[in-house]
């Protein structure tokens, strides 16, 4: 497939300034809760955004000489201590994209869960109402297939880090040993989930004290895991946690619980380097990583916007119309045809021509000028949880994480003798049998991970990616399309207004979105709910200064 120039400028009678466009969307992020968190001036060594832990040792790590990456394995390693319901070494997923500072030999890393060898299509199989008996694809021992989060950040090392893997490791074993605050919202999520985290003697040992569930304000310490990270430091490698005596200890519980995942299902598993997506035009290129991560529907839903040429639009009712079609008819490809393409039929190319986005833009047209919605079905569902780290360094390398555990705190299980709190992978595809993205041996289950790269000129100016499950594909793809269609600064795409569907006729504003706005769309047929969108953490860099920035919202 030809994506030499996939937004090609255009002269247009429809085209908009960049100073009227960006009028109008500060005027419509003002009225949204931003909450936002940015960088006046250039910090020593670059800037890490994402979670105030990784921040924190990576910030260190950056003024200290490390590079981009450095910071991300560290950062990372640190939050899987103190964001344990989102991610944890045993998180199902990794998904990273690094760009060195001249941009060649841009690479994705695909450090996504496995199922492990005993799956089968139909070992999830709903019922007539759509629900799996017990949610066993959700919680306990069958939900976590064989988790990737190590095994990425080893490779991500090994690929483009100065630094060892023990030095990277350090930080979090502190955090494991000594402990952290817990904050509200961590202790209201083991509340939340209190009955399967403390039904298994792993999870007993970690969320109970004397009889009783931890509280906001105490100190959650978590010793078992930091003799775990100080055996990887000491070793120098994720090795043994998937050929070794660590592996062994987790197979044991797994088959001690019922689980299906073996020693050989372990040993096995490697993480992927992998080529990216790539949209190129004027000069400038999105990056993202490929399937089984969200990061072609977003690139699917950009194509159709550059075919309707969206960032030519008058703000507006026309405009939102639009870019809600866009992203409903890029979701309904994406639940009916997505899924490992090693283990299904999967029409990348045809989704990303130029051809189907010029045919997308035809039947979004004829639906905006109907005032109407496109007809067709899909099945959303909650997907939570994910961390997402974004880093840039003083050369202007730039590399971003996203890590999960899935929903609060995964599968909900926990290694005994470990303090490996386990991913919940399984959930992830796709119950019913005859899927695309359906269980099978060894098979990768699709996922919303997005982090992405945009290069320009050559070299790569912005990074961003985000948390918050089904919401992260079009909360990047929001930011993206400010950026690269119209033209906005990292602060203001990041700022931009952010509306979510799944391919269904429910459009989820932030709130603050006008009232008229969404009065107006709820006439063409939308159903309209307000809630909270994903969370983005953000970095740039101005080659020609050396400006390094962040901003997170």
């Amino acid at each position: 497939m030809d994506r030499a120039n996939l937004f090609p400028r255009a002269s247009s009678s429809l085209r908009v300034t960049r100073r009227q466009a960006l009028k109008t969307t500060a005027g419509l992020a003002a009225g949204v809760l931003l909450r936002s968190r940015l960088t006046a001036a250039t910090p020593p060594g670059g800037v890490i955004r994402g979670e105030p832990s990784a921040e924190k040792v990576g910030q260190q790590v950056l003024a200290e000489g490390g590079n981009a990456v450095d910071a991300l394995v560290a950062g990372a390693f640190a939050c899987t201590v103190t964001a344990p319901q989102m991610t944890g070494i045993g998180g199902y997923a990794a998904t990273i994209i690094i760009a060195p500072p001249d941009g060649r030999g841009v690479i994705a890393i695909d450090a996504n869960s496995t199922a492990p060898a005993a799956a089968r299509a139909d070992m999830f199989k709903p019922d007539a109402a759509g629900k799996v008996a017990g949610r066993a694809n959700e919680l306990g021992w069958l939900a976590a297939g064989v988790p990737g989060v190590l095994a990425g950040l080893q490779v991500a090392l090994d690929r483009h880090g100065s630094r060892r893997l023990s030095d990277c490791i350090r930080p979090s074993i502190a955090l494991a040993r000594d402990g952290f605050v817990l904050p509200a919202n961590i202790a209201t999520a083991i509340k939340n989930f209190a009955g399967p985290l403390t039904s298994h003697p792993g999870g007993e040992a970690l969320f109970m004290r004397q009889g009783r569930l931890p509280v906001a304000g105490e100190t959650l310490r978590n010793p078992e895991l930091a003799a775990v990270l100080e055996t990887l430091a000491q070793r120098n490698s994720v090795d043994s946690f998937y050929r070794g005596d660590l592996a062994r200890r987790i197979a044991e519980d797994f088959a001690r619980h019922g689980g299906l995942v073996t020693f050989q299902d372990l040993a096995a598993y490697q993480a992927k380097v992998v080529e990216p997506l790539r949209l190129r035009w004027d000069g400038r290129e999105i990056v993202t990583p490929p399937l089984t991560a969200g990061g072609l529907t977003v690139l699917q839903c950009l194509n159709t916007l550059r075919a309707l040429r969206w960032g030519q639009y008058p703000p507006g009712i026309e405009s939102e119309h639009a870019y809600l079609e866009a992203l409903r008819l890029a979701w309904r490809d994406r639940l009916a045809l997505l899924g490992d393409p090693d283990h299904a039929s999967v029409p990348q190319e045809k989704l990303l021509s130029s051809a189907y986005a010029e045919e997308s833009a035809a039947q979004v047209r004829s639906a905006v000028a109907a005032r109407k919605i496109l007809a067709h079905a899909a099945t959303p569902r909650d997907h939570g949880g994910t961390i997402n780290l974004s880093v840039v360094d003083r050369t202007g390398m730039m590399a971003a994480i996203t890590l999960t555990h899935g929903n609060s705190f995964g599968a909900c299980v926990t290694i005994a003798g470990l303090g490996v709190t386990l991913g919940h992978g399984m959930s992830r595809f796709d119950p019913e049998p005859g899927h695309p993205n359906a269980p099978a041996p060894g098979k990768r289950p699709l996922h919303n991970m997005s982090p992405a790269i945009v290069l320009s000129g050559g070299r790569p100016v912005l990074a961003v990616g985000g948390r918050g499950g089904r919401k992260i594909p079009n909360a990047v793809l929001t930011a993206l399309a400010h950026a690269t269609l119209r033209d906005s600064s990292m602060e203001q795409a990041v700022a931009a207004p952010r509306v979510h569907t799944e391919g269904t006729p429910v459009a989820d504003f932030e709130p603050g979105w006008p009232a008229e706005h969404r009065a107006a769309l709820a006439q063409r047929g939308y159903t309209v709910k307000t809630s909270a969108s994903a969370t983005l953490s953000a970095v740039a860099f101005n080659p020609a200064t050396g400006e390094t920035r962040g901003a997170m919202r």
